[in-house]
């Protein structure tokens, strides 16, 4: 039996509405906004990259293996950004008790994966999905930057 915990389980749950519910089916995992708007910088940058990395801890967005750089774009809601502010929200929402537990479990779950990927020599970047959006070229200049560094 695995020491791993597991993630919360909506199913005994109602959604808010069917507005909320379809909206939140229409999150992406791969190819967000965000995502594709970090790729196209650090192609024009000149960087070349793999995504999605099966057989690394937490499956990062875009990898460098030569380099060993691990890149997420994390995102705000489902990575719990302003947790504190997001906590004290979501505490006064529907299916509160749930909430609060799934970002808390992601957010426990990417700490796991990025301390799995150091420990295994791995440099990890985390992004914000919303400082990547306002600022492609930026957050590519950051993974740029970590390149020249390794």
């Amino acid at each position: 039996m695995s020491d791993q915990p597991t993630a919360p389980r909506f199913e005994p749950l109602r959604p808010a509405s069917r507005a909320a519910s379809k909206t939140k089916r229409r999150n992406k995992a791969r190819g967000t906004e965000a995502e594709l708007a970090l790729r196209r910088q650090l192609w024009s940058l000149g960087l070349r990259y793999r995504l999605h990395a099966k057989d690394l801890p937490g499956k990062p967005d875009i990898v460098f293996r030569r380099q060993r750089l691990a890149v997420f774009v994390d995102g705000d809601f489902w990575h719990g950004r302003d947790w504190e502010a997001r906590r004290r929200k979501l505490a006064a929402g529907h299916n509160a008790q749930y909430w609060l537990d799934k970002i808390g479990y992601n957010r426990a779950r990417d700490r796991r994966n990025t301390e799995q990927l150091e420990v295994a020599g791995w440099r990890v970047i985390r992004l914000w999905e919303t400082d990547v959006k306002q600022a492609p070229r930026r957050a590519a200049e950051i993974v740029q930057a970590a390149l020249s560094q390794g």
